[in-house]
């Protein structure tokens, strides 16, 4: 027996380590989304906790009910605190042995450039240290209602760089040896129309990452840290293991998809996402060279943040793979500089999702062409990022500002056991599409309608899921109105023969008639007087298999609900039942 090699973990005790881990980072979720003073945060539960390596700052274990998409970009996140730590130390000092980085510190940041995603994202690092040592790093990205900026809720489709979309805050300490740093929270809260907000948004970050310090500590006190260290160790090598198998199973080959981005928020003009995507045994290989280059408008994205749609794609692909970095050991990426997927500072990125559910819709449909049984039709292809923004003129509160900032959903893509889900949220989460009563609650506006989008989904074997109307009222005196969306003018797909869904429409009423936005689902400045109403007609997935294989049966079922019928969802200012 070779005594310098450690005993495996026997399986049980490695199953009861991952779900202890996985549970560290879920009651870091849960806290933060029972704190949290934004709706975004605390209803939708755009956020997301995790455990990262020492030395690489990859992942080993995110919660499961966390933003999958902050799963690569968070690995971003700490190796650039971690870089940053170690250059203000001086030369020589290296981020891989955690130079710079000291026991109550926690780092604060939201470069799109360095940690992916966008602004509204601040991702917080705390470095974990046992008896003197780094042991990992704890990490929390949340979405912050409001960090300044040219447009209320930081979506703002005309931007062409990024100062116009929201502060940019590089790494820096926000927790000192345990105490928190006032003068940087004094920038934060000068830098939003929403203090409150963020105090408490913040506060909920720093308590999560308090509470997973507390049950790291215990678990590893009750296994050993060698134990732990092994043992993530192991689940990132049966992560890569899992995913070379299910690769394996994709037959040998070239498969290349194109899809469009209707613009750029700035120039009205289409944008192209492209992927060749290679299978050669067990090894895949996504080449986004043909994508277009990086553009005037906020549709450009990191690529950290590419790297991290890929990661969700894959796992909604092969979802039992761990979700971990070995998720993506098995893939290579082509990603050339200077593309709208992998753009530099000052180029705008604030609409960074409606571009990476593009890259999304295209690993599903290139490996549709693999395997049209493994993959989904497309999913509706855009959250419609909607701010309406305001001052109160009661006299309780003359004068206070309001930003309603909300996403929405749409139809998921058909596969080959059955349809779509209809209304749901984006396939780049786990998030939670917004009660309609804590919006209401929460800001001077009333929901007239809130339906589903009937004959929205893509026809076919299996029908793609139905969109959603959504019709907002005022209520307030006035109220400016920003949509940041796609799918206006290019449908989500369907495969196998599947038909496509319909086209995103947003439209808006101004002294009772109804326009809609120059460049289909992007626009800034809409101004609403009391009672106006905007109005969100979001798409339906795609279907999948020929429209001539569904079964008389499913036809009928969705003839008696009603799904077949598209004129009441075409008609702007219905009211709701």
């Amino acid at each position: 027996m070779n005594p310098s090699k450690p005993t495996p973990i026997d399986p049980v005790t490695l199953a009861v380590l991952r779900g202890r881990l996985e549970q560290i980072a879920d009651e870091m979720d849960a806290t933060l989304y029972r704190s949290a003073f934004n709706p975004i945060i605390a209803e939708a539960h755009d956020a997301c906790h995790g455990l990262y390596d020492a030395r690489s700052g990859d992942t080993l274990v995110q919660g499961k009910s966390g933003l999958p998409v902050f799963v690569g970009a968070m690995a971003f996140a700490v190796r650039a605190a971690a870089r940053i730590a170690a250059e203000r130390v001086g030369p020589g000092a290296s981020a891989a042995e955690g130079a710079g980085m000291h026991d109550g510190d926690i780092w604060l940041f939201n470069d799109p450039y360095e940690g992916g995603t966008h602004a509204n994202d601040f991702k917080l690092v705390r470095p974990f240290f046992r008896a003197g040592k780094l042991f990992c790093y704890l990490a929390s990205a949340a979405h912050w209602h409001d960090v300044g900026g040219a447009v209320p809720g930081n979506y703002n489709a005309a931007a062409t760089e990024c100062w116009q979309e929201a502060v940019q805050i590089p790494p820096v300490r926000i927790v000192r040896g345990g105490v928190l740093e006032q003068d940087v929270l004094a920038i934060l809260k000068a830098n939003t129309r929403l203090p409150d907000s963020l105090w408490g948004d913040l506060n909920g970050q720093l308590a999560a990452l308090d509470l997973g310090t507390r049950r790291l500590d215990g678990l590893l006190d009750e296994y050993s840290d060698t134990v732990v260290l092994q043992a993530m160790g192991e689940l990132r090598q049966r992560a890569v293991k899992l995913m070379r198998s299910h690769i394996a199973t994709l037959p040998d080959g070239h498969y290349a998809f194109d899809d469009m981005l209707d613009n750029d928020g700035v120039k009205d003009e289409p944008l192209t996402i492209a992927l060749d995507m290679t299978v050669a045994g067990d090894r895949l290989t996504l080449d986004f060279s043909r994508t277009s280059p990086q553009c005037a408008g906020p549709v450009n994205i990191s690529r950290a943040t590419a790297i991290a749609a890929c990661y969700v794609a894959l796992k909604h692909l092969f979802p039992d793979v761990p979700a971990n970095a070995g998720v993506l050991d098995a893939v290579d990426f082509v990603l050339p500089d200077g593309l709208v997927i992998s753009a530099a500072r000052p180029r705008p990125v604030g609409g960074y999702t409606e571009t990476i559910l593009r890259m999304i819709d295209v690993i599903f449909s290139a490996a549709a062409l693999a395997d049209p049984k493994r993959a989904m039709a497309q999913a509706y292809g855009t959250i419609n990022a909607l701010s309406i923004a305001g001052h109160r003129t009661d006299a309780a509160r003359k004068g206070q500002r309001w930003v309603m900032f909300s996403f929405f959903g749409g139809g998921h893509g058909a596969h080959s056991s059955g349809d779509g889900l209809s209304h749901g949220n984006a396939p780049i989460s786990t998030a939670t599409i917004p009660p309609l009563e804590i919006l209401e609650a929460a800001y001077p506006v009333r929901f007239t309608e809130w339906s589903l989008r009937n004959g929205s989904g893509g026809n076919g074997q299996y029908r793609g899921g139905l969109g959603a109307n959504y019709e907002i009222e005022l209520l307030e005196q006035d109220a400016e109105v920003y949509i940041f969306g796609e799918r206006g003018r290019s449908p989500p797909k369907g495969i196998a023969g599947g038909g496509n869904g319909a086209l995103n429409v947003f439209s808006y009423e101004n002294q009772h008639e109804w326009h809609r936005p120059p460049m289909a689902s992007k626009m800034v400045g809409i101004k609403l007087k009391r009672g106006e109403r905007v109005r969100l007609q979001t798409p339906g997935g795609g279907g999948y298999g020929l429209a001539t294989e569904r079964s008389d049966a499913a036809r009928q079922r969705d003839a008696d609900r009603g799904y077949l019928d598209e004129a009441a969802a075409a008609q702007p200012g219905k009211e709701a039942a």
